[in-house]
């Protein structure tokens, strides 16, 4: 059976203003697309980002025990603020034994360069003997000539008889004399040059001695010179304006060289370090800028530009960088640290950034 309609009933009509509604709505969305597509060619963003700023660590540099702390939690300190003393009762006792041991090297050297003049004078009196013994010995020389001629002469006169037999033993005797006069002195001339050979390299040893003086005289400087440092390393200072991080330390406690006691957050201008995948990097480039807004001042903006990009993703500096060299390989975008610093201007609200906040970060790609 054929349904009936009825001719009076009324007919529906199309809702207008749902139309126009409607028809609004798929604008305003096309629009919006368009704007964000357009938006999207010319800047990427990321909120995988966080504030960095320098972290100078507060590490001392010998071993001791902690005597004082004069900062709190939180304290804002100046460069050359002292932070933490050390017990210095046995640093200052190795300076005393560094100085004694210097004063000891510089009489050292005092007393050799006594026994150098003592020795200097002992060969000059050397040199001097054998100069002595030079003139004895041609003087002997002339006894020897003047005793030769007289036997010779003694001896012609003998032969005839013209000279008795004692006037010729007295004339040989002379001429004996003079010769064993000579010889005498010939032997302790050469007994002198050897007494003058071995002063003068007896001298010549006491002048090194001077030098290896002169040379334990500057080690013991040098030893006196670190006792000072590492007795001035009991005052641990601070090496930049900042913030104190939370001190966990107590008088009485003992640290190490090189143990890390606590942090200074360095007054300084912070950065961002924002991880963008690499797919957004293909058109980023160096100083371009970029908006920086912090999640903890909801609405504020900060600029910045792009100061670098990491040569190598995040991943692989990682303590155990991945290795895709597996059967169960699975696709991962990467990351790419990039640095971006923020302008420098006068702004209040720089003072309340602090690192390791997250931010959203927004680079305008030329």
């Amino acid at each position: 059976m054929e349904a009936q309609i009825d001719p009076q009933a009324p007919v529906k009509k199309t809702n207008k203003k749902f139309m126009i509604i409607l028809i609004a709505i798929v604008l305003l969305g096309g629009t919006y697309g368009v704007i964000k597509y357009n938006h999207s060619l010319h800047n990427v963003d990321t909120d995988d980002a966080q504030l960095n700023a320098n972290i100078s660590p507060v590490i001392p540099r010998i071993q001791g025990f902690v005597n004082e702390v004069r900062v709190k939690d939180n304290q804002y300190v100046k460069k050359g603020d002292t932070l933490v003393i050390l017990d210095d009762r046995e640093m200052h006792n190795k300076v005393l034994q560094a100085e004694a041991a210097l004063e000891n090297a510089k009489s050292g050297l005092l007393v050799s360069q006594a026994n150098a003049v003592a020795a200097n004078a002992s060969a000059q009196s050397s040199f001097a003997n054998v100069s002595t013994a030079d003139a004895n010995i041609e003087a002997a020389k002339v006894n020897v000539w003047r005793a030769t001629q007289d036997f010779d002469r003694y001896a012609n006169l003998i032969k005839d008889h013209s000279i008795t037999q004692q006037q010729y033993d007295e004339a040989l005797a002379s001429k004996q004399r003079a010769e064993r006069q000579l010889t005498i002195l010939k032997e302790q001339k050469n007994a002198a040059s050897s007494q003058a050979n071995a002063v003068r390299s007896q001298s010549l040893a006491t002048g090194q001695q001077n030098a290896v003086a002169n040379a334990t005289i500057k080690q013991r400087e040098a030893d006196l010179a670190n006792a000072m440092l590492n007795w001035s390393y009991t005052v641990i200072t601070a090496q930049a304006d900042g913030k104190v991080s939370t001190v966990n330390l107590q008088p009485g406690q003992t640290v190490q060289a090189g143990q890390q006691l606590f942090s200074v957050v360095v007054d300084e201008a912070v950065w961002v370090i924002a991880n963008f995948k690499e797919t957004q990097l293909d058109k980023m480039k160096e100083g371009n800028a970029a908006t920086i807004s912090v999640d903890a001042l909801s609405g504020h903006e900060f600029k910045g530009k792009v100061q670098s990009l990491a040569p190598a993703t995040g991943s692989r500096f990682a303590l155990l960088p991945p290795d895709n060299a597996s059967g169960n390989f699975v696709k991962v975008v990467q990351r790419v640290p990039v640095k971006i610093v923020l302008d420098v201007v006068t702004d209040p609200l720089l003072k309340s950034l602090r690192p390791g906040m997250n931010v959203l970060v927004e680079v305008h790609l030329d």
